[in-house]
């Protein structure tokens, strides 16, 4: 659908993308990976349109769809649900605006000729109405609202009172009575409880649209994304596979490149050696400038770079009592809204304890009344000696604004230098004169990093983290997991982060009903084993047929007949691009490694003193490579026909019904 080719843009003197080529096809489903700051969502703005690239070109056809769901949602204020999901229609109200203007002007005509242009131009303008589905476009979409959840009383509701995950899905139906193409997803899971996330995932993998993913969710786009493309150095690499496979093939393609790199270097450091022994000798003249000459045409392989990340440990906590905070028949009402009715819960030294709920429930409200915030009725009590730090969203809304990154950092480090507090600042990435921003203008990113900076200086057995990973990219959350998983004191935590949550949790609590229950484990053991029973426990989940164990049934000879002649038909179609798979990479395997030893021939001392040999073996090695490039275009251009092959005969294959029938 889309193909990129020699994409380069800048920004001043900052590089975003340099010849760049990238393809996206009908049934590509991509994840955009790479540090904040490397140009994801502005290879988003380059793909809608957005903007224009410098250099290079963005083919796509002129018919090509593409539904946008971006970052930012603030420009949705003012709207109704249903309004929202109707902008999508901007094209078909233009035409019923002009159709109107049409039929008034022709109610008006004083002569023929004009009746009869006017006539034909209704004509002309109905029928495009009518093909774009005009009539029915507000019936498609209250059908799209209902089956997405809502319900009617939902439609007139300013969009801006919706939970973050109900306004998803207002965007989401928007997408889906547009009939995109290509969905463009600009950090979707942003602000979405879990429940709300995990019925995006099903979502997204049942729609037919073709993906382009930018997320820092590492097991959204595992479930997601089958193609990872990575942003790094101001190139797009793509890697086959989701975001697991990703890491390990990027860690070995890393490896490979530092072997590589280093043994040219020491290639390098020999010609230039030879070189400069034997610059002012006649006799090795026509040597020296085949080195020369050699060294020029070189073509250099990049330094391997790794992105500097997070780097940090909890300093030791102070020993802390067994019951750190305990709450007894507590209740909270907001505006007469009944949050928290009577609760109760006890808060033990060593518990790691992660809350889950949709939007709206009272997770952030619960740990305000931890942390003594809010009034509420009943009864909180706090054990002697606990120490508490708080990353949450109204901690960063409190940064003075006139104040520097290194000043604010100091309004809670007590008497530590100077020094030690630059070079703490430093492991969070705030180097040289990045502690004397401001912090009025600092990113997100960058709040959240000196936020977590402030927990850090501060000595504490409690931590309650609200959201700690907004902002943060994969590497930063990583080293945010290290952290907390080394933290010796109790951790109370909200995210939608299910890698987190899985890799520091021992205890669940569910907020759901205003009340609140704990159970053990993690977010997969609460999935997979204390909600399983809870659904099979409850009325709706034994009459819910899903619920019910359902043997295999026994198929018939027609059935038989009917599935072997689809298998027999998806052979004949799908064995010859299989065959021209296996032919491709049994030659590229061969050629790949006679390259290999050219490589090691070439790195033979005995080289330097012969220079046609070198010659002749690099220009080899050269027409080899570009031999390679061009079998590897081959296969992938196979491999993307047979995947599309493969998906179309899945979608024809018999079902039970349909076997019975015949």
């Amino acid at each position: 659908m889309i193909k990129i080719q020699g994409l380069t843009h800048y920004y001043g003197r900052q590089d975003i993308f340099r010849e760049c080529d990238l393809h996206i096809g009908s049934n590509d489903r991509i994840g955009l990976v790479g540090a904040n700051g490397t140009g994801k969502t502005t290879l988003l703005r380059l793909i809608l349109g957005e903007e224009e690239p410098r250099r290079g070109e963005i083919l796509k056809p002129k018919d090509l769809t593409i539904g946008y769901l971006p970052q930012n949602m603030i420009h949705l204020a003012g709207k109704t649900t249903f309004g929202l999901v109707m902008d999508t229609a901007g094209d078909v109200k233009r035409i019923e605006r002009e159709l109107h203007k049409a039929t008034g002007a022709l109610q008006q005509a004083e002569s023929e000729t004009e009746m009869l242009r006017l006539t034909e131009r209704q004509g002309h303008l109905q029928a495009i109405f009518d093909h774009m589905g005009g009539y029915e476009l507000e019936v498609r979409a209250k059908k799209v609202l209902l089956g997405l959840g809502f319900c009617e009383a939902d439609f007139n509701r300013p969009i801006d009172q919706l939970s973050g995950g109900w306004m998803m899905r207002g965007l989401m139906a928007r997408i889906l009575l547009s009939n995109p193409d290509l969905v463009l997803l600009d950090e979707p899971t942003n602000y979405l409880d879990l429940d709300s996330l995990l019925w995006l995932e099903k979502y997204l993998n049942q729609s037919p649209f073709a993906l382009f993913i930018v997320s820092h969710d590492r097991v959204f786009l595992n479930h997601v994304v089958d193609r990872i493309v990575e942003v790094d150095g101001g190139k797009l690499t793509a890697y086959e596979g989701n975001y697991d496979f990703y890491e390990t093939e990027r860690e070995k393609r890393l490896a490979t490149q530092l072997a590589a790199f280093e043994k040219q270097q020491e290639r390098i450091r020999q010609i230039e050696r030879f070189i400069e022994r034997n610059r002012a000798r006649k006799d090795r003249a026509r040597q020296v400038q085949s080195r020369i000459r050699l060294l020029e045409r070189m073509e250099r392989i990049d330094t391997p770079v790794r992105h500097e990340t997070l780097d940090f440990e909890f300093p030791e906590p102070p020993r802390a009592p067994k019951t750190l905070i305990e709450l007894k028949d507590v209740s909270k009402s907001y505006d007469g809204r009944q949050i928290y009715n009577q609760i109760s819960l006890s808060i033990q030294r060593g518990d790691r304890i992660a809350f889950l709920g949709p939007n709206g429930v009272g997770k952030t409200t619960l740990m305000k009344i931890l942390r003594n915030k809010i009034d509420c009725d009943g009864e909180r009590t706090v054990g002697k000696g606990v120490e508490l730090a708080v990353f949450s969203q109204d901690e960063m809304d409190r940064f003075a604004p006139d104040r520097t990154v290194l000043e604010e950092l100091q309004v809670v480090a007590g008497d530590r230098s100077q020094g030690h507090l630059r070079n703490l600042l430093g492991s969070f990435l705030f180097k040289g004169e990045d502690v004397f921003k401001k912090t009025s203008v600092l990113s997100g990113g960058e709040r959240s990093r000196l936020l977590l900076c402030k927990v850090l200086v501060q000595t504490t057995n409690l931590l309650l983290l609200d959201e700690p990973t907004n902002h943060l990219d994969i590497p930063s959350r990583t080293m945010l997991e290290r952290a907390l998983q080394g933290y010796g004191g109790t951790l109370c935590l909200i995210t939608h982060d299910r890698h987190l949550i899985n890799a520091v949790a021992t205890k669940i609590l569910v907020i759901r009903n205003q009340q609140v229950q704990l159970y053990p484990g993690n977010f997969d053991d609460y999935q997979s084993i204390w909600r399983k029973r809870e659904s099979d426990a409850s009325p709706e989940g034994k009459k819910n047929p899903e619920n019910q164990a359902v043997g295999p049934r026994k198929r018939t000879r027609t059935q038989k007949r009917v599935e072997a002649q689809w298998r027999n038909r998806l052979f004949q179609k799908t064995n010859p691009l299989k065959e021209r798979l296996a032919t491709l990479e049994r030659d590229i395997e061969t050629t790949t490694k006679r390259m290999d030893e050219i490589t090691r021939e070439l790195a033979k001392e005995e080289m330097c003193s012969n220079p046609d040999e070198l010659q002749r073996l690099s220009e080899t090695y050269h027409h080899l490579k570009i031999q390679v490039a061009e079998w590897t275009r081959h296969w992938e251009s196979t491999a993307l026909e047979l995947e599309g092959l493969e998906k179309r005969f899945e979608n024809l294959r018999p079902s039970p019904a349909e076997e019975d029938s015949r």
